[in-house]
C-alpha cells in the first residue's frame, strides 16, 4: 500500500472513528479535527501522544524484530510488518528519533489499512 501522508492520515482517522475531519494541512502534515470554532491538530506521524492514542483506540499490538529495525503492528494477534526504521534514516539522525518515527509511521499505516478496508466495504 503506497499512499501519501494525507491519504494515510484520512484513512487512519476513519479507522479510529475520528470526526469530523475539517481538512488536511499540508504545511504541518496534519488533520484539523473538531469544529471550525474549536478544532485541534491531529499529527500521529509526528506526535508520539497522537500515535499512542491511535494504537490504544484500535487495540493494536506492537512487536519488534530482534535487531529492532522492523516493527510489527496491527490488531491483537494479527500484527504484521508495517515499517522499516531504515526507511527514515538521515545523516546525523538521533537513533531514538529514527525508531520513534518508524513506529509512528507503522501505527498510522496499520490504521490506514483498516480505514481502507472500511471504505471498500461500502
Amino acid at each position: 500500500m503506497s499512499m501519501c501522508d494525507q491519504q494515510l492520515l484520512e484513512l487512519a482517522a476513519k479507522a479510529a472513528g475520528i470526526r469530523p475531519v475539517l481538512c488536511y494541512e499540508a504545511a504541518r502534515n496534519c488533520l484539523r479535527i473538531g469544529s471550525r470554532d474549536s478544532y485541534r491538530l491531529w499529527r500521529p506521524l509526528q506526535d508520539d501522544s497522537d500515535a499512542l492514542k491511535l494504537l490504544v483506540d484500535l487495540n493494536f499490538e506492537v512487536e519488534r524484530n530482534g535487531g529492532g529495525e522492523r516493527f510489527y503492528v496491527g490488531p491483537f494477534g494479527e500484527a504484521k510488518w508495517m515499517e522499516d526504521a531504515d526507511d527514515h534514516w538521515f545523516e546525523g539522525a538521533d537513533e531514538h528519533e529514527v525508531r520513534s518515527k518508524a513506529l509512528r509511521t507503522a501505527i498510522v499505516r496499520a490504521a490506514a489499512e483498516i480505514g481502507q478496508a472500511m471504505q471498500e466495504c461500502k
